[in-house]
């Protein structure tokens, strides 16, 4: 998963600005009590989601897959004035947690926390969207991309997390033999032959797609 030595990721981590307290509360939690920390965005990726949330300045993000609420938070930071961000997870054991998080943070009023299946739950919440985080099941990666770039604004960005598969993507060995690697091959291949997109593969971490709509 991570693609330069521990010691340039930590001088990294170093020069990048500082998670909150909330942040560094949540990430060693996770790290500490719930199975697969490394699903977590962590703090040179959360700084990432923070500064293109920032720049979008979105009245609306869509997150799909919250985890343990890091990256959520993280995206939070830049939503103007009255806007909201809808997470979805199909963890329900996550939820309470979840919630104790989202309701210490100064986002709290502006989150909107939904377990369940994100195919089902995107459709009837009615919202556009200008910013979305795909960070859920590998294989749907590609629906959950077709179910909402049609009703994407001109300028919206969607990033994907995990699209290097520790590094599994190039592997043809790999994508003919692993149902993850190959969907998400798959799915980098769909975004690259689609011209209503314009899109850079960032190898943060275990790589992140950064997707603007034309």
């Amino acid at each position: 998963m991570e693609f330069i030595s521990e010691e340039l990721s930590d001088y990294a981590e170093a020069f990048t600005s500082r998670e909150s307290d909330l942040l560094a509360e949540i990430n060693r939690d996770t790290h500490a009590n719930v199975l697969n920390p490394r699903m977590l965005s962590g703090h040179l990726q959360g700084r990432i989601l923070s500064l293109f949330s920032k720049l979008q300045k979105p009245r609306n993000i869509l997150e799909i897959g919250t985890y343990t609420g890091y990256s959520a938070l993280c995206m939070a930071e830049g939503l103007a004035e009255g806007g909201q961000l809808h997470t979805i997870d199909i963890n329900e054991e996550l939820e309470t947690r979840l919630r104790s998080y989202f309701d210490r943070s100064e986002y709290k009023d502006q989150i909107r926390l939904h377990i369940g299946n994100a195919l089902e739950i995107v459709p009837a919440l009615g919202k556009t969207f200008d910013l979305v985080f795909i960070d859920a099941d590998k294989e749907n990666y590609l629906n959950y991309y077709k179910m909402i770039i049609d009703d994407l604004p001109s300028g919206a960005l969607i990033i994907a997390d995990n699209v290097l598969w520790s590094g599994k993507v190039v592997s043809d060995k790999e994508r003919a033999n692993d149902e993850e690697t190959k969907a998400l091959h798959e799915f980098n291949s769909y975004v690259n032959d689609d011209e209503r997109v314009e899109q850079v593969l960032m190898p943060v971490r275990d790589g992140l797609l950064v997707i603007r709509k034309l």
